[in-house]
């Protein structure tokens, strides 16, 4: 692919902002700085952003807010920078949806590095329907996962929204209904060895699918938990057909 990855920085500090687009420039990406989170909204609107660097600490709407309301309404691949680099602060931010999360001080190549391997799963996950022969639409208890679109549909027909990882994770779910599967199967079937930050957050990534799909999150009534197995998808799953 010759196309240049278009990326949105959001960060208020001149000086980090000045470094972060002059470094990812250097290394051929085209960078688009924003200072808040009205910025940010403005470049999303008009311009098609490959990947959001968001800071945490923004005056006024920080970047957990923003992250949330982007999210929302967007898959875009989302990192989140911090100088709060607490585990608590971390899995907050991947609940909300960010796909990886650096601390501050970081060195700019390592953010280069997160940025293109974010980028290499969201390209991967979006051409895996294209490498098999995959059913056009699965379903389980009312809920229609129609795997062309990439769309969830709650049992009313309406639209749920899920990142590119909560929907690769449904998708393997109901490819295998009724099994336990290990986080270890799911890294395999999701990504391989290589998907280090899945590794890190994909329990909170489940975490955030039950919040979508199920009622009682205290006592889940589709992705159950195994005790030292993994996680087991209760529903019977069934292939739709076309017309």
């Amino acid at each position: 692919m010759d196309t240049v990855s278009r990326i949105a920085v959001v960060e208020d500090d001149p000086d980090i902002s000045r470094m972060m687009v002059s470094y990812m420039t250097e290394h051929g990406f085209e960078v688009t700085p924003a200072r808040n989170g009205r910025d940010l909204d403005r470049v999303l609107s008009t311009s098609k952003i490959d990947c959001v660097i968001l800071d945490v600490g923004l005056p006024g709407e920080d970047g957990l807010s923003i992250c949330r309301r982007v999210r929302s309404k967007s898959s875009v691949p989302i990192i989140m920078v911090t100088a709060r680099g607490t585990e608590t602060d971390r899995i907050v931010g991947l609940e909300l949806g960010a796909d990886d999360y650096l601390p501050k001080p970081f060195n700019p190549r390592e953010l280069v590095a997160r940025v293109r391997a974010v980028m290499r799963r969201t390209a991967a996950a979006a051409e895996a329907p294209s490498q098999a022969p995959v059913p056009k639409t699965l379903a389980f208890e009312g809920w229609k996962l129609d795997m062309a679109r990439r769309q969830l549909f709650d049992p009313s027909g309406q639209p749920r929204s899920l990142t590119s990882g909560e929907f690769n994770i449904l998708a393997i779910f109901c490819q295998n209904p009724r099994k336990v599967l290990s986080r270890d199967d799911l890294l395999d079937l999701l990504h391989g060895r290589a998907a280090a930050v899945f590794d890190r957050s994909i329990d909170v990534q489940i975490s955030r699918l039950r919040r979508k799909i199920e009622t009682n999150l205290k006592d889940p009534v589709f992705i159950k938990t195994v005790r030292y197995g993994g996680y087991f998808f209760t529903p019977q799953v069934t292939t739709l057909s076309e017309g």
